[in-house]
C-alpha cells in the first residue's frame, strides 16, 4: 500500500483549486478501501471521487482516498428494462453515453453533468425535470466504521431535491462503492417539456425525439449556457433553485410579474437561482480571478489561481445581495469543504 504525501488536489477537483492533502491514496478496489479504512495511524480520512460538486477552502490535513473504482454491468434484465450496476469510480456522462449505445433510456436528460457515479445519490443529481431518484434502484455502500457493506434502496436512501440520507444523517458514515440503476429497453419516456429542449429539438430539425436526440439536444444546450471544467474552473451550478410556499410566491409575482417559476404543486414553487443572480446583477461579474459566469449566472467560476474562499466570499455576497432584493434565500448546491 503505497500512500503519497503532499499531493495537490487540483487535478481532482473541477474548480481546479490547488489545495494540497496531507497524504493521498487511489482506491481501485474494494478490498483495498476495506484495508486502508482500517489504519489506524490516519484516524482522519477524507473521500473524494470526481471532485465536481465540491469546492475546496484549505489543505486537507488528512489521509484524502481518492475513489476509483471502475466496471458497469447487467444485473437483471426483461423485455422492457433491465437494471444495471454502475461502480462508483464511472465517469457520469460517459455512463450516460455508454447506456445509449445499448439503447437503454432513463438518464438522457442528465446528459454532460460532471462528476461520477458514485456522488450521484449524495446530491440526487437532476436536470431538465429528470432526477436520479427516478431510475434509482439501489446503491450499495461501506460503512467507514466498520469497513461493512450495506445496500440502501430508493426509501433508505430518503431522496430530496438536491438531498439524500448521505448528505445528512449519514453524511460521513459511508462511501458508495455502487449503484444500480433501471432503465428502459423500449417504449422510452421521454420527457422534453423542461426547460428549452423542445425548442432545441426544432433547432435540430426533429419533429420525433429519440432518447440519443434528447441527450444531443441537453448536450448542446449544457455547453452554450454552462463552461467546460477542462477549461475554465467550476462546479456546474453552484447554487440550487430556491423553492417557496404559495403565500412567499403570491408576494413575489405581484412584486416581479416577469419571472420565471415552475408549479411544483398547490403549495410549492421553483423560482430559478440564475434569474434572481442575474437580476442582481451578478452575471458576467469576476472579482480577482472568481467570478460569475458570463452565459449562466448560477455557475461561478475560477479564472485561474481564485481560492476556495474568495469563491465562498462571492457566493455569500450574492447570497446576501438576493436575499436583500427578493427575501429568498438561495443555498449552494456545492459541498464546500
Amino acid at each position: 500500500m503505497k500512500i503519497k504525501n503532499n499531493v495537490s488536489l487540483k487535478p481532482y477537483n473541477t474548480f481546479g483549486i490547488d489545495a494540497k492533502a496531507r497524504f493521498f491514496y487511489e482506491i481501485t478496489t474494494l478490498t483495498a478501501l476495506e484495508s486502508v479504512l482500517k489504519l489506524e495511524e490516519y484516524p482522519n480520512k477524507f473521500v473524494i471521487s470526481g471532485g465536481s460538486n465540491m469546492l475546496l477552502t484549505k489543505d486537507i490535513d488528512a489521509l484524502v482516498l481518492h475513489l476509483n473504482l471502475k466496471g458497469i454491468k447487467i444485473v437483471s434484465e426483461t423485455d422492457h428494462d433491465v437494471i444495471i450496476n454502475v461502480m462508483a469510480g464511472e465517469n457520469w456522462h460517459e455512463l450516460v453515453l455508454w447506456t445509449l449505445d445499448q439503447n437503454y433510456g432513463g438518464l438522457e436528460n442528465m446528459s454532460l453533468i460532471p462528476g461520477n457515479t458514485g456522488t450521484s445519490p449524495i446530491q440526487n443529481i437532476g436536470a431538465y425535470g429528470v432526477e436520479l431518484k427516478d431510475t434509482f434502484e439501489s446503491c450499495e455502500a461501506m460503512e467507514i466504521a466498520t469497513q461493512k457493506l450495506k445496500i440502501f434502496n430508493k426509501e433508505t436512501c430518503n431522496f430530496g431535491y438536491r438531498e439524500s440520507f448521505f448528505k445528512n444523517e449519514g453524511k460521513g458514515k459511508y462511501i458508495i462503492t455502487s449503484v444500480n440503476l433501471k432503465l428502459s429497453k423500449k417504449d422510452h419516456a421521454l420527457n422534453t417539456s423542461y426547460g428549452s429542449i423542445d425548442q432545441e429539438l426544432q433547432h435540430m430539425g426533429i419533429t420525433t425525439p429519440t432518447i440519443k436526440d434528447i441527450s444531443n439536444a441537453v448536450i448542446a444546450i449544457r455547453k452554450s449556457k454552462l463552461p467546460d471544467p477542462a477549461e475554465l474552473g467550476n462546479s456546474g451550478s453552484f447554487f440550487k433553485n430556491p423553492i417557496i410556499n404559495k403565500i412567499d410566491f403570491l408576494h413575489f409575482i405581484e412584486k416581479h410579474p416577469e419571472a420565471p417559476f415552475y408549479k411544483l404543486s398547490e403549495e410549492n414553487y421553483k423560482i430559478p437561482a440564475g434569474w434572481l443572480i442575474e437580476q442582481s446583477g451578478f452575471k458576467g461579474k469576476r472579482y480577482g480571478d472568481a467570478g460569475v459566469h458570463k452565459n449562466q449566472a448560477l455557475v461561478l467560476v475560477n479564472y485561474g489561481t481564485a481560492t476556495g474562499k474568495e469563491i465562498v466570499d462571492l457566493a455569500h455576497k450574492i447570497i446576501d445581495t438576493v436575499y436583500a432584493k427578493f427575501n429568498i434565500r438561495i443555498l449552494p448546491e456545492v459541498n464546500i469543504v
